[in-house]
């Protein structure tokens, strides 16, 4: 036993939240170890070099960050001082239609509501009252209960109800986001949009709960950010950030078990038999079923607990495919003709024209089959030249694609090139240049994704569903929303804690506090 390395808190998943966690408990003394089955960290902030193409590099999962500049972990690791530097185009995303208007969202809402104008007044006027009425409620209770532990239901309704601000966001929150666009904008081209910047790439938008959402992305100062070299730079500013405070990392190495003795969990055993031995605990920042199923034996884990992970649910319209280019010039589109901005665009929208096209999207997913094409993307070399050798870029469009196609997710390895070639037609039916201009391409499908990020499982990049209350004080399930477990000396400090997926560190922020408080440290 004398043999056996000794830490203080072992990290498992060397994901975002998973470094951000390690970073502070290091920061606060502890001695940890963060195991990774992959050959680096970051986790979904992935930069790879395309090995036929030197020097063409592609972010193949995470690439739009909303707002991270900031984000308290941001501030409090100092992240710039360690390289990492992000961009935040004034234009933020740009649904071009097929007749060359353009919906445009800017980080100034007064350039955003003329641009809701030139489809209707009454939008733009709605877009302005609805931002106003929610600034409050985003400033003073929103962002604080993304940063903080949730409390219960009851608890948090019952605190709401006390204030204006928070009757009105209990009110909005009834709805769904399509309820809520629906009652409150006219304009079929501002409806879909309003769907999509805040609602397609993430939850299911006929669920109760969710109506908030739309109002707070108008009152939220976080915009669409791209970081310099590629989405990479994020986990490396933050593996180097835990490795100062002393963090040690053991890279390429799969968890074959959680240690609980005593009901306690004391470290990890590895696939290779070797015993990694924890004095405070472990920090799992995988999924449910990755750490109460699959790293846990039957014995250790109540029944209820067993049962409730077995039942955590992944979101149906959250799988990514991808097509990705090398470049002889970027997209040039038709529409930067009358619109001469649009080329500062950051995020681009394709194939996007009325709310109904939602509906469609939603069915095709229930059945397993593809529908039209909606995409949206970015050519990162325009904004960062780094990421393209020198007069040449790379580009990406991304698409929400059924998991099982036909029924079975391996369809995908033998139908993703044909599915790749028809988005990029509909691609160089809006920017004609790309006739011509791609060197190479190459896609990913969900089921890619799934298999270097096991994590997210069915290809889900929110590491599950919001739906049957697996949101707050109850995500990822009722008795485990406060990154606490019935394992004593077991946390959680992923995507499948609150607030939830996306790139926002939140859980891993939230559950280094738990920690440190239960260990009488501050963070």
């Amino acid at each position: 036993m004398s043999d056996t390395p000794l830490y203080d808190y072992i990290i498992l998943g060397g994901g975002h939240n998973g470094l951000i966690t390690q970073a502070y408990l290091g920061k606060a003394g502890f001695r940890t170890l963060c195991i990774e089955r992959s050959n680096t960290t970051g986790g979904g902030a992935a930069t790879m070099e395309d090995p036929r193409h030197p020097g063409f590099l592609h972010n193949t999962h995470s690439f739009f960050h909303r707002g991270i500049t900031n984000m308290p972990w941001y501030r409090d690791l100092e992240l710039e001082q360690l390289g990492l530097s992000y961009l935040q185009p004034k234009l933020c995303t740009a649904v071009v239609r097929r007749d060359g208007e353009i919906l445009e969202w800017w980080s100034d809402i007064e350039m955003t509501a003329e641009s809701f104008a030139r489809f209707s007044k009454k939008d733009a006027a709605a877009l302005m009252r609805w931002r106003n009425d929610f600034l409050p409620i985003v400033q003073s209770i929103l962002e604080p209960e993304g940063r903080s532990v949730p409390v219960p239901p009851a608890e948090r309704e019952a605190r709401l109800q006390q204030t204006a601000e928070g009757r009105l966001l209990l009110e909005t929150s009834k709805l769904s986001p399509l309820e809520f666009v629906l009652s409150e904008f006219e304009h079929p081209t501002v409806q879909a949009g309003l769907l999509f910047f805040n609602g397609l790439r993430e939850v299911d938008l006929r669920c109760s709960g969710f109506g908030h959402h739309i109002p707070a992305l108008f009152a939220s100062a976080g915009r669409p950010q791209m970081s310099r070299g590629g989405s990479k730079s994020l986990g490396i500013a933050l593996q180097t950030a835990a490795s100062n405070a002393g963090g040690e990392f053991l890279l390429q190495v799969e968890p074959e078990e959680i240690i609980v003795e005593s009901g306690k969990a004391v470290g990890v055993k590895l696939a290779d038999g070797r015993i990694l031995r924890a004095k405070h605990g472990v920090v799992s920042s995988l999924n449910p079923h990755q750490t109460f199923i699959d790293l846990m034996k039957d014995d250790t884990l109540p029944a209820e607990w067993r049962s409730k992970a077995s039942g955590f649910e992944y979101n149906l319209i959250s799988p990514l495919f991808g097509l990705n280019l090398n470049l002889r010039e970027a997209p040039v589109y038709k529409a930067a003709e009358k619109y001469p901005h649009l080329k500062d665009a950051l995020m681009i929208v394709l194939g996007l024209e009325t709310i109904d096209q939602y509906h469609d999207i939603v069915h095709h997913h229930e059945q397993g089959t593809i529908p039209d094409t909606v995409m949206w993307g970015c050519s990162p070399s325009y904004f960062d030249p780094s990421q393209a050798p020198q007069d040449f870029h790379t580009a990406f469009m991304w698409e929400k694609l059924p998991y099982r196609l036909n029924g079975d997710h391996r369809n995908w390895d033998r139908e993703k090139d044909a599915h790749g070639q028809k988005m990029l037609k509909l691609w160089t039916e809006f920017a004609p240049n790309l006739d011509g201009a791609v060197i190479d391409s190459f896609t990913r499908s969900a089921v890619d994704t799934e298999r270097t990020l096991p994590n997210m499982k069915n290809g889900d990049l929110l590491v599950g569903s919001f739906s049957k209350n697996q949101i707050g004080y109850n995500r990822p399930f009722e008795g485990a929303g406060q990154y606490e477990t019935v394992i004593d000396g077991l946390y959680l400090c992923g995507s499948s804690s609150h607030p939830g997926g996306n790139i926002t560190g939140l859980p891993g922020y939230n559950a280094a506090g738990v920690i440190l408080e239960k260990a009488g440290k501050s963070r």
